[in-house]
Parts: C-alpha cells; structure tokens; sequence
C-alpha cells in the first residue's frame, strides 16, 4: 500500500508531537525546578553578574530557556509539519 503525498500519518504526527511537547517540557522542568531550587546551593558557588547562579536560575535563567525552548518547539513543528505532510 503506498501513501499519496495528500495523506497524513496522523498517528505517527501526532506521536511525534507528544514526543516533542514532552521532551521539552521536561527540560523546562529540569532547568527551573532542577537548577532554580533542588541544585541551588551547589549552582551558588558560581556567581553571574555578581549574583549567585542558584538565585539567577531561579529568577531569570529559567524564563531564558523558556523562552528559548518556544523558539525551539516553533522550528521543530515546523520541520515535524513537513514531514508530514501537514498544513500548518
């Protein structure tokens, strides 16, 4: 059976969006909760503009990846939505 180029894989698309979404998410988990509190007191040895980086993870460096990772998950959609032949 050959797939003509109007079809879409649903379900393949849409496991790679999970993948994705869940992927990133977690990142996002690891660099607020990981680094802003659970890694703090050993991230404050190192100081970023003379603030402990424990304290800057917290208050911004976790909204900087944030951030960075909507820019991320835009070109990857992108890219998932040639793939697979959706139309955005």
């Amino acid at each position: 059976m050959s797939q003509s180029l109007n079809e879409v894989d649903g379900k393949g698309y849409w496991a790679a969006v999970l993948r994705l979404t869940i992927s990133l998410l977690v990142i996002w988990f690891a660099v607020s909760y990981g680094a802003g509190i659970l890694l703090r007191d050993v991230l404050d040895n190192v100081s970023i503009g003379g603030a402990p980086l424990g304290f800057w993870f917290a208050q911004q460096g976790a909204i900087y990846v944030f951030v960075g990772l909507i820019f991320y998950y835009c070109h990857a959609m992108n890219k998932l939505e040639q793939k697979f032949g959706v139309k955005g």
